[in-house]
């Protein structure tokens, strides 16, 4: 049976999708999730929470990452979240205090809601045979070292792990699995962060072909 997070969960979804589709990539500041997209007063009947602070709670966990729903920046606040959700009188109106926090949904979550599937929450990694040895400690901090991921990327993080060959969020094109890739070559977007003018550097929206504060064409057909 879904809980207060899975419906706080598909109702921020359905909101995104709604507003465009291709919202559901782009990282927004977390504090639009109870000021804007899923107000307490506007949905506490959708939401099905009996009280504030049930949906104060509900907020908090999306927010600390709880089943991979989403991933919040900087790592230092989802850890304080984390932390906050597992004590047994939890201040529940913590994540308010880090409205710029940056929040990005889990794309391959938000797929299976939309798709109406029942369970849509990441599965959890396969466990590692005897064949395949855990990593040692100092391996996995140079890998770590090498392979930093841009603060939107992380929302894709565990999509991106179980899809093969990768998708670009905005036209579903295939991405070259070969090189880096900062653009899509099918429709020149970059698959994770925020869109740029390429001109005066404005952040521009999703679909915008032209920059709205310099006029420039953004290039991103």
């Amino acid at each position: 049976m879904p809980d207060d997070l899975d419906r706080l969960f598909e109702r921020l979804v359905s909101v995104l999708a709604d507003d465009a589709p291709g919202r559901l990539a782009v990282p927004f500041p977390a504090s639009e999730v109870y000021e804007r997209m899923v107000p307490y007063r506007s949905n506490r009947s959708i939401l099905k929470v009996a009280t504030h602070q049930d949906y104060e709670m509900a907020v908090m966990r999306l927010l600390a990452g709880e089943r991979g729903y989403a991933s919040l920046e900087p790592a230092e606040v989802r850890d304080a979240l984390q932390r906050e959700t597992t004590e047994s009188n939890p201040d529940t109106g913590l994540f308010r205090q880090f409205p710029d926090a940056i929040l990005s949904l889990n794309r391959l979550a938000a797929e299976r809601f939309l798709r109406g599937e029942r369970a849509f929450a990441p599965p959890p990694p396969p466990p590692l045979s005897a064949a395949e040895p855990a990593e040692s400690s100092d391996l996995e901090a140079e890998e770590g070292a090498e392979e930093k991921r841009p603060l939107a990327g992380a929302a894709f993080e565990l999509a991106e792990q179980s899809e093969s060959p990768r998708q670009c969020p905005y036209c579903g094109e295939t991405l070259p699995g070969s090189r880096k890739v900062n653009f899509c070559p099918q429709c020149g977007q970059p698959p994770s962060g925020e869109l740029r003018c390429p001109a005066c550097g404005v952040e521009v929206d999703v679909g915008w072909r032209y920059c709205v504060s310099c006029g420039r064409a953004t290039g991103f057909e």
